[in-house]
């Protein structure tokens, strides 16, 4: 990906919803607000988009990916539920609760998100930017945090401007966030268990 891309900066809205699908559809990169921190999105079953995240990011090719969808519908599509997952995602989705869970024989995200695990990580976001971008896009995005590997997560979008800008195709400026920390992501194996602390205390 060459570096001096003429990122654009759209005000939330319906025009930036398409403009974001659209971008998406293309094998492109978007940013966008969750209630957590901004995200970095990317087409989760595009692996030359993937590609490129990695790359806008800096980021480890290793490291796993979270999709995140529009609905429980969409999850089951590309991930197995038993039933304390079911019972976490009924708590707590859409919110910052991130899920790993065995991936559906068909699921459609590619190997280069999941590190070529048999798991998927997902997360339906509750911001209703984030929400109406995927609502429009129809499948699952990938969206790390909108940063520089190692850089402090963005909650606005003037911090994805000044880390990404040149490297991205789309900024969808939706305001500071609320939650201002990563989801907390469970693994819902054996039994579930805590991987990362984040937006869900664990006493919930």
């Amino acid at each position: 990906m060459n570096v001096g891309l003429k990122t654009q900066i759209l005000p939330a809205g319906e025009a930036a919803v398409a403009a974001a699908a659209r971008v998406l559809a293309d094998g492109g990169l978007v940013a966008f607000p969750t209630e957590t921190v901004y995200g970095l999105g990317a087409d989760a079953a595009n692996p030359a988009a993937i590609a490129r995240l990695y790359q806008a990011k800096g980021r480890p090719a290793f490291n796993p990916l979270i999709a995140h969808v529009g609905d429980i519908a969409a999850a089951r599509q590309i991930a197995r539920f038993d039933a304390p997952a079911m019972a976490l995602a009924e708590a707590f989705w859409p919110g910052p609760l991130t899920l790993v869970l065995p991936k559906m024989p068909d699921c459609t995200v590619a190997d280069l998100a999941t590190a070529g695990l048999d798991t998927v990580a997902i997360r339906i976001p509750a911001h209703p930017v984030a929400r109406q971008i995927l609502r429009e896009f129809g499948g699952p995005v990938v969206a790390p945090s909108a940063n520089l590997s190692g850089h402090v997560s963005p909650t606005t979008a003037a911090h994805v401007q000044s880390d990404l800008s040149g490297r991205i195709d789309l900024i969808v400026d939706g305001g500071a966030v609320e939650v201002g920390v990563e989801s907390t992501i469970v693994g819902c194996f054996d039994a579930p268990m805590l991987l990362r602390p984040g937006g869900v205390p664990r006493g919930d």
